[in-house]
C-alpha cells in the first residue's frame, strides 16, 4: 500500500520510521518532509508550504494514497481530513469540527465545563473589557493562553495581574502572535507534575498509548521560556494502572462521548496534557494529533504495526489489543538552534549524524534540517530529536546523551537533565 504522511518535523520522521516497519507498506510519500525524512530509503518527499490546503489536496489527488496520515495541527484545523474524505481517500486524523479541541483554547475550556472534565479555573477574554473584568478573580501567577494555534508559543506564565494584563493585551492587539491571539484564555496556575496521555479513538472506543512526560522549558531545571518541547521520556512508572483507569473514566471517555454528542465525532489520536495536582489530575490542553517530542519516545516502544492501528480508528474497530509495547523505557533529547525559542540562525552544517545513529538503541529523528550541496544543515529551531531505548531509563538516557555528544553544529543547545527527576525517584 501507498502511504502519504503530511508534515515535516520530528514527529513525522518518527511516524515514517514506524510506518516503514509495516510489511503492508510498499511506498511512503511525505510532504514537505525534512532532510532526514528525505534521506530515508523508500520515502519520496514532495515540496509544500505547509499552509496551502488546495495544494495539499492536489498532491493527495495525484498520488492517490491508500492511507494519509496528518501530522501537524494546522491542516487538521483547516479541515483537510474533511476534504480528503470527500474525495474518497482514507485519512487518519480528526475532522475540522473535532479538531476545535486544539484549534481553540476557549472552545476546549467551555467543552470541559459542559462535560464536567477537571481543568483549571479560567476566563475566556475576547476583548480588553472582558480581560479587565476577569483579572480580579485571579491571584498569584496567571497563565495567559492565546486562543488559537501558536506553534507551541502561545502560553505565557505571568507572575501577577499586571504582567498578565500586559501579555494578554499584546496578544489581543495582534502584535505578539497575530490572529492566534484575537481572543485569550486566563487560567489559574497549577502546581504539580506534567504528564502526556495519548489514546487512539474511533469515535466511540479507545485504546491508550504508553504515557510520556515532556520538558517544555528551554533551560535545565525547568527554567527559561516555554518551547515546543526540549525532550521527553516514556516509562511505565509514570502512570500506574489505577490512575490510568481514572483518567480513562473521568477524562478520556467523557471527551469522546461529549464530542459525539455534540456531533463532532472524534477519530484519531487524542493527546491529553495533564497536570497531576494535589487535588487530582487537571487537563491543561488537548492536542488532536501526536505530540512532539513525545511521539519519538512513545513510538520507540511500539512493537506492533502502527498502520493496523490507524486503519482500526478509520474503520471503527479500535480495541485494547491494537498496540503492543516494549516494557523498556525510551527518551528523546531535542537538540535546538542557538537562541531558540527566540531568534536563531539557520544554515549551520551538522556533523556526527552517522556516528550518533550507530550508537546501540538510538535513532536520530530530524526536525529542522535540510540538505544544501550535499551537507545536512539546520533549517529550524528544534533541529534533531536523539531518541534511545534501554532496559532502564538510566540506560536509555546514557545511550541518548552518548549519541548527542557525537553531533555538532554552530550554536547547538540541548538540556542535559531530560528524565533526571525520574531517575532520582
Amino acid at each position: 500500500m501507498k502511504v502519504l504522511v503530511v508534515g515535516g518535523g520530528g514527529r513525522e520522521h518518527a511516524l515514517i520510521w514506524k510506518i516503514k516497519q509495516s510489511p503492508r507498506v510498499s511506498q511512503i510519500y511525505c510532504t514537505p518532509g525534512n532532510g532526514g525524512i528525505c534521506a530515508e530509503p523508500g520515502v519520496e518527499c514532495i515540496p509544500w508550504d505547509g499552509k496551502d490546503i488546495d495544494a495539499l489536496l492536489g498532491i493527495a489527488s495525484r498520488i492517490h494514497p491508500d492511507l494519509t496520515v496528518i501530522g501537524p495541527e494546522l491542516p487538521l484545523a483547516l479541515g483537510v481530513v474533511d476534504e480528503l474524505t470527500r474525495r474518497d481517500l482514507r485519512v487518519f486524523g480528526p475532522t475540522k469540527a473535532a479538531a476545535q479541541l486544539e484549534a481553540s483554547k476557549g472552545f476546549a475550556k467551555e467543552f470541559m465545563r459542559r462535560h464536567n472534565i477537571p481543568t483549571a479555573h479560567y476566563a475566556v477574554c475576547p476583548n480588553e473589557a472582558e480581560l479587565r473584568a476577569a483579572l480580579p478573580h485571579f491571584h498569584g501567577k496567571i497563565v495567559v493562553k492565546a486562543d488559537g494555534l501558536a506553534a507551541g508559543k502561545g502560553v505565557v506564565i505571568a507572575n501577577n495581574r499586571e504582567e498578565a494584563a500586559e501579555v494578554a493585551m499584546e496578544m489581543l492587539s495582534g502584535t505578539r502572535l497575530g490572529s492566534a491571539g484575537s481572543s485569550v484564555v486566563l487560567e489559574e496556575f497549577l502546581e504539580g507534575e506534567e504528564l502526556s496521555f495519548l489514546v487512539l479513538s474511533d469515535g466511540e472506543r479507545i485504546a491508550p498509548l504508553v504515557p510520556a512526560q515532556d520538558h517544555k522549558r528551554v533551560g535545565e531545571g525547568d527554567t527559561g521560556a516555554n518551547t515546543g518541547g526540549m525532550g521527553a521520556y516514556s516509562t511505565d512508572s509514570l502512570l500506574d494502572h489505577q490512575m490510568q483507569e481514572w483518567l480513562l473514566t473521568h477524562i478520556v471517555r467523557p471527551v469522546i462521548a461529549g464530542m459525539k454528542a455534540e456531533e463532532a465525532e472524534y477519530r484519531g489520536i487524542l493527546y491529553v496534557g495533564l497536570m497531576m495536582t494535589a487535588r487530582g489530575p487537571q487537563v491543561l490542553e488537548f492536542n488532536c494529533r501526536f505530540g512532539d517530542p513525545e511521539t519519538q519516545a512513545v513510538l520507540m516502544r511500539l512493537e506492533s504495526d502502527i498502520v493496523d492501528a490507524f486503519e482500526a480508528a478509520i474503520e471503527g474497530r479500535v480495541s485494547d489489543g491494537d498496540f503492543k509495547w516494549s516494557p523498556d523505557p525510551a527518551v528523546c533529547v531535542v537538540i535546538a538552534s542557538g537562541g531558540y525559542p527566540s531568534a536563531f540562525e539557520t544554515g549551520k552544517k551538522i556533523s556526527g549524524l552517522t556516528e550518533a545513529d550507530a550508537v546501540a538503541g538510538v535513532k536520530v529523528f530530524h526536525a529542522g534540517t535540510g540538505r544544501i550541496d550535499g551537507d545536512m544543515v539546520t533549517t529550524g529551531g528544534r533541529v534533531l530529536g536523539v531518541t534511545a531505548r534501554g532496559a532502564t531509563l538510566d540506560e536509555a538516557l546514557q545511550r541518548a546523551y552518548e549519541a548527542v555528544e557525537k553531533i555538532s553544529f554552530e550554536g547547538m543547545q540541548y538540556r542535559r537533565d531530560i528524565g533526571a527527576k525520574a531517575v532520582k525517584k
